[in-house]
C-alpha cells in the first residue's frame, strides 16, 4: 500500500482521537456545576466507549485500504507502460518538452476609446477569450499546455476579473500567454476554425486587441504542482432539485 495512503489514515486517526479529547474537555469546562466526580466518571465512560467504537471503525477502514492496495499492486504492473506515461503527461504529473505553439492575448490600447462606439469593456481580454483559445488547442491535439507558465490540467480552473486573471491561487495581468505542445499545423488549424476566436479577431481588427501566434521548436512545461483532489458540490438534504 502507498505510504501516502497509510499517512492519510494515520492523520485521520489522530484527528478523530483529538476530537474525542476536545469534546471531553469542552464538556468538563463548559459549566462549573457539572464538574463533580459523578459527572466526570460518566463523561469518561461515554468518551471511552466512543474511542473504542472509532478505533474499530479505523481498523475496518485500514483493512479495506490494504485490500484495495493489494488489488492495485497486482493490476498496475500489467498495464501498458506507454499508456501510463501518456496519462501522467495529460494529468500534468510529468514535465514535458517539445514543439508547438504559443498564443498571446493582450488588452487593446486606451486610445481606442476615442471611437464613440467603443466601450471600456471592449478593450479587455475576457475569460471566454482565453477559454476559446484553450479549448481550440485541446481540440487541435495539444499534448500538454500552460497558461501564464502554469501547467493546465483537467482540474485547472481560472477566472478573469477586470483585467486580471486568477489561476492556481496566483494573480496575473495581460498579456495572457497560452503555450501548447503538439503538431503546430493541427494546432493552428484548430485556432483558425474556432468561432469564438473568429469573433475575437474581429475586435483585433476593430480596436486593436492583441493576438499573436508563434511556432516553437522547444517548449518546456513544468509538472503541475497544485492539489490533485477533485472537489464536488452536493445538494443539501431536503432540497427539491426539480423545483
Amino acid at each position: 500500500m502507498s505510504p501516502r495512503i497509510r499517512s492519510a489514515i494515520s492523520v485521520a486517526g489522530v484527528l478523530a482521537l483529538s476530537g474525542v479529547l476536545f469534546t471531553a474537555s469542552a464538556q468538563l469546562a463548559g459549566d462549573q456545576d457539572t464538574r463533580h466526580r459523578d459527572d466526570l466518571a460518566s463523561v469518561i465512560a461515554a468518551e471511552s466507549a466512543r474511542v473504542e467504537e472509532l478505533s474499530e471503525q479505523a481498523n475496518l477502514l485500514d483493512d479495506e485500504v490494504d485490500q484495495l492496495g493489494d488489488a492495485v499492486d497486482v493490476d498496475v504492473p500489467r498495464r501498458d507502460p506507454a499508456l501510463r506515461a501518456q496519462e501522467a503527461v495529460v494529468s500534468g504529473a510529468w514535465p514535458v518538452a517539445g514543439g508547438g505553439l504559443s498564443v498571446a492575448l493582450e488588452d487593446a490600447p486606451i486610445s481606442a476609446l476615442d471611437n464613440p462606439q467603443v466601450r471600456p469593456d471592449d478593450l479587455v481580454v475576457h475569460q471566454q477569450d482565453v477559454q476559446h483559445v484553450i479549448n481550440a488547442l485541446w481540440a487541435g491535439g495539444a499534448e500538454a499546455m500552460t497558461l501564464q507558465g502554469e501547467r493546465v490540467t483537467s482540474t485547472s480552473a481560472f477566472r478573469c476579473s477586470g483585467n486580471i486573471l486568477l489561476l492556481h491561487g496566483k494573480v496575473f495581468s495581460p498579456p495572457y500567454v497560452i503555450e501548447a505542445i503538439g503538431d503546430p499545423d493541427q494546432l493552428q488549424a484548430a485556432l483558425d476554425a474556432s468561432p469564438g476566436i473568429g469573433v475575437y479577431k474581429q475586435y483585433v481588427d476593430w480596436i486593436g486587441l492583441g493576438y499573436d501566434v508563434q511556432q516553437h521548436d522547444g517548449l518546456e512545461m513544468p509538472a503541475y504542482t497544485g492539489g490533485e483532489g477533485l472537489q464536488h458540490a452536493t445538494v443539501p438534504e431536503g432540497t427539491d432539485v426539480f423545483s
